[in-house]
């Protein structure tokens, strides 16, 4: 487990510590933390199978829950509970794998937490990825979760479905991310919310597993990995 300590605001968690698990490269470039969404934990096929794709590709990855989540609650708590999560994973993540660089990804409501904590200066990853951003409720777009996003100062990286609701108009979406210092989008097309296709048939864990893959480019340049 990882112990959480309570945000500056003593805002009480309902846990000290949440449970994490680790998909282990066996000659490590990079380690990653994994936040799930907010229905969702540690142990979802998608961030299972991603997990294992980038461990086998050389980046350890650390799935973690929310302390919502570790206390048995269906509802995410205060943000504040989240960032000091994040905190708390980062510190994890640097003594499992001290000098290599740390990425912070997340499904979702846990990638938009990352991108909190990094916007408040309580995160430092060399790198942010982000798997579905929620930039507003679906058929809400006057309800923008974006305004902090200029201040993060890692790359970030936004995999969006293009039939994503949380997205719709897209245009407001791609306007959003050029208002970042240093971002890109990375689409899969067709894909809605957890990137899946109409007309298609796929297992979750593969849906992870694929596209894990189709972020190690990015990172792969961002990090300057070294040749093998």
């Amino acid at each position: 487990m990882i112990p959480v300590a309570p945000p500056p605001s003593g805002a009480r968690l309902p846990v000290d510590a949440v449970d994490a698990s680790v998909d282990a490269a066996a000659d490590p470039w990079a380690v990653l933390a994994l936040a799930p969404g907010a229905g969702a934990g540690r142990d979802h096929p998608f961030l299972v199978g991603a997990g294992a794709a980038w461990a086998a590709a050389g980046v350890t990855t650390v799935r973690f829950d929310f302390p919502y989540r570790q206390a048995g609650r269906r509802m995410p708590g205060p943000a504040a509970h989240a960032v000091a999560t994040w905190t708390a994973v980062e510190a994890f993540c640097r003594d499992l794998a001290p000098g290599l660089p740390f990425v912070a990804a997340g499904k979702s409501y846990g990638g938009r937490m990352a991108s909190m904590a990094a916007a408040e200066d309580l995160l430092a990853a060399e790198a942010l990825v982000y798997l579905g951003y929620p930039l507003h409720p679906p058929g809400r777009p006057d309800k923008p979760r974006a305004e902090h996003l200029p201040a993060v100062t890692a790359p970030q990286l936004f995999v969006a479905g293009a039939r994503d609701p949380f997205l719709q108009p897209l245009d407001q979406f791609t306007g959003a991310v050029a208002a970042c210092r240093d971002a890109e989008i990375l689409w899969v097309p067709g894909g809605g919310h957890s990137f899946e296709v109409p007309g298609t048939k796929k297992d979750a864990a593969d849906g992870g597993a694929e596209v894990a893959a189709s972020v190690l480019p990015w990172l792969t340049a961002r990090l300057q990995r070294p040749a093998a």
